[in-house]
């Protein structure tokens, strides 16, 4: 690990928090909030991706105020992390820019310039937090850190409906912390450490309920944050209310937070868990069918989505259930496939918004004709949500459904056959969208002569672009997404990069800990954590 690349682990964490406080200081000068803001995403950007680079060679491993594991907190970013900080930021700088332009044809109305900035800031500094962190509390930190900026951003405006949906959002991610909180309670009383590489060690010691019951509290905190069925009703009714950027990072972006805590947590901490995985075997079936069978059933292009958001959940626990290197490659293949076209298609429909009046179908009709360069940027996401080869979400499916196959069990059969039917109905519930929105002739008259803001358009663009780009470089990004897979199932490169152990990290002792009123010996990180 070189110097260079462990200075670049804090700057996605500390880069957005120190533009969100500058942002804030600069209420009153929006043009310097803008710059300030993009420059920071655009570093982090490059920080992201030298990180990438960096950490196919290996973890690399930040001890936070200079404290070694397991007495300090780590920041750590492995191949998982890193190519999950690369999506990440580069979908938030293209959300940002949206926002902005969206801000300025709209005179700030839909994202107050004041508060929006920071927040947003706040927002993805929580996010990048969660991806890096090495801590089991600090990971709770950082889905605090992201859920309190989403209350702010999710109810701007004021109006009624964002203030009911927000209540909801509000209510159902109180309760995933309460229940994250318990179980970090019961892991620090059973191990005596929230350190994630000393947990991965520790948890196969203590009694085997204790750590079922952890790791089931875990799942439901987790499964709650990534909208797993049955714990996915709120997502339809809170996501559609926000506005067209704040809903795309949402939906592209924080559910899969719960995702990559699943994976990281599953496969460092519970490597065998067979029983658990049957369990979520049925609960990713679950939530395909049902979810899917909710956006056939929408006629609002935003709820419709937000359907296909929860349905398609469930190919990323497909293949977390798999519990085997393919598996895990192709879940993570899609994690990222999924946050890309996820996020362009709440983008482009908030363009669609813009253009014809509203997401009702039975409202809009004749877009084709109108704004043939919206109908192209809705068609190749939406095609690609739904697994037309050789788009990148036919690769994914591909990966899963191989396994599935050569796994060959009864409960993997109904999950291959449940993926097949799932994207069948994707499908079908795109083209029905697309027909009415893009075909029919409209119900109500749209004006022909409206024209989306260049700003706007830009960013959906370079997504869509960026959408393309992954099935072009499928070939390298599945194998680099492999290779992740091979480290997560491993376990011990991850605990031995950790784990300090040469000179520059020290040795994870508070040798200055002061003795007590009994006389003992000082406390040593490495015995009591």
């Amino acid at each position: 690990m070189t110097l260079t690349a462990a200075a670049l682990v804090p700057l996605p964490v500390v880069l957005p928090l120190v533009a969100a406080g500058l942002a804030l200081a600069l209420w009153r000068h929006p043009r310097a909030q803008r710059l300030i803001t993009v420059a920071a995403l655009a570093l982090v950007l490059a920080a992201a991706v030298g990180l990438l680079v960096a950490a196919d060679s290996g973890p690399i491993v930040v001890d936070v105020g200079g404290w070694a594991a397991p007495v300090g907190i780590d920041l750590v970013a492995d191949r998982l992390s890193a190519l999950m900080l690369v999506v990440s930021s580069f979908v938030m700088l293209c959300v940002l820019l949206y926002s902005l332009a969206q801000g300025v044809a709209d005179g700030d109305e839909e994202a107050p310039v004041a508060i929006y900035h920071p927040t947003f800031m706040v927002l993805a500094a929580g996010v990048f937090n969660a991806f890096l962190s090495g801590d089991l509390f600090n990971l709770y930190v950082g889905f605090e850190i992201f859920l309190a900026a989403s209350y702010v951003l999710l109810t701007l405006g004021g109006t009624g409906e964002r203030i009911r949906a927000g209540s909801i959002y509000v209510v159902v991610a109180l309760l995933s912390s309460i229940v994250f909180l318990v179980a970090i309670a019961l892991t620090y009383a059973a191990t005596g450490t929230v350190n994630l590489a000393q947990l991965s060690e520790r948890y196969a010691e203590i009694e085997p309920g204790m750590a079922l019951t952890i790791q089931l509290l875990l799942l439901l905190a987790f499964g709650i944050k990534a909208a797993i069925f049955p714990l996915s009703a709120w997502l339809p009714d809170s996501y559609p209310t926000a506005p067209a950027p704040v809903t795309a990072v949402f939906a592209g972006l924080l559910t899969k937070v719960g995702v990559y805590a699943i994976i990281r947590t599953q496969t460092l901490l519970f490597p065998e868990g067979s029983v658990v995985d049957d369990v979520l075997m049925w609960l990713a079936l679950l939530t395909m069918v049902v979810g899917i069978l909710g956006a056939v059933a929408q006629n609002d292009i935003k709820r419709l989505l937000s359907f296909t958001l929860v349905s398609h959940i469930g190919y990323m626990i497909f293949g977390i259930a798999l519990a085997s290197e393919p598996g895990m490659a192709a879940a993570i293949f899609y994690v990222v496939h999924h946050i890309t076209v996820q996020t362009t298609l709440f983008l482009v429909v908030g363009l669609v918004e813009r253009r014809g009046g509203s997401t009702s179908l039975d409202r809009l009709g004749g877009l084709a004709r109108l704004a043939p360069g919206l109908a192209i940027l809705f068609f190749i996401p939406a095609m690609n949500l739904a697994g037309i080869p050789p788009l990148s979400g036919f690769l994914g499916k591909v990966g899963l459904l191989e396994e599935g196959v050569a796994q060959g069990t009864p409960l993997t059969w109904a999950l291959v056959v449940g993926s097949v039917v799932t994207s069948l109905l994707t499908l079908y519930a795109i083209v029905k969208a697309w027909n009415k929105a893009f075909w029919q002739t409209a119900p109500v008259e749209i004006p022909a002569d409206a024209r989306l803001p260049r700003g706007m358009v830009g960013p959906a663009t370079a997504l869509v672009a960026f959408g393309l780009a992954l099935t072009v470089v499928a070939g390298p990004l599945y194998a680099y997404t492999e290779r992740a897979a091979t480290t997560l199932l491993d376990g011990h490169t991850y605990v031995d990069a950790v784990f300090p152990g040469d000179s520059d990290r020290g040795q994870g002792e508070s040798n200055e800990v002061a003795e007590d009123e009994t006389g003992t010996e000082p406390v040593t990180g490495g015995e009591d954590g």
